[in-house]
């Protein structure tokens, strides 16, 4: 049976895409810490982010950085964040989130957003992500 995020890979729950290739998907989470806060994870669907091979391991890191510039460019934060804690969701997912400071890494913070506002970043992050 497939999880959350393979359904959402797949197209059968809507997100709001950021960036796509073979092995990787960015899309914006539905409930941000901070505008931007995005999830990066492998197509393939494995629980615990150590249980992936090593050329996942360093793919991901590499495809993320790539949404972690764009996120950077239309996010007024510091920088961006990354946290892996994957516990809510059994598939390895890392957190890009833009913040000013340290607590800015706090999920008792996230707020669900609007569709249109998720619309909006997705779209400034792509744009981001054009120009390079």
């Amino acid at each position: 049976m497939s999880g959350l995020f393979t359904k959402i890979i797949q197209g059968e729950i809507p997100c709001h895409k950021i960036l796509e290739d073979e092995r990787f998907f960015a899309f914006l989470d539905v409930k941000p810490i901070n505008p931007g806060h995005t999830l990066v994870i492998p197509k393939r669907e494995i629980d615990y982010i150590f249980d992936n091979d090593e050329e996942t391991l360093g793919g991901i890191l590499i495809f993320a950085k790539k949404v972690a510039k764009a996120i950077d460019q239309v996010t007024p934060q510091k920088r961006v964040g990354l946290m892996v804690a994957g516990l809510e969701v059994p598939h390895t997912h890392i957190h890009l989130i833009p913040i000013s400071g340290i607590p800015d890494l706090n999920f008792a913070n996230a707020k669900e957003a609007g569709q249109e506002e998720l619309a909006a970043m997705a779209d400034q992050i792509k744009g981001a992500l054009e120009e390079h």
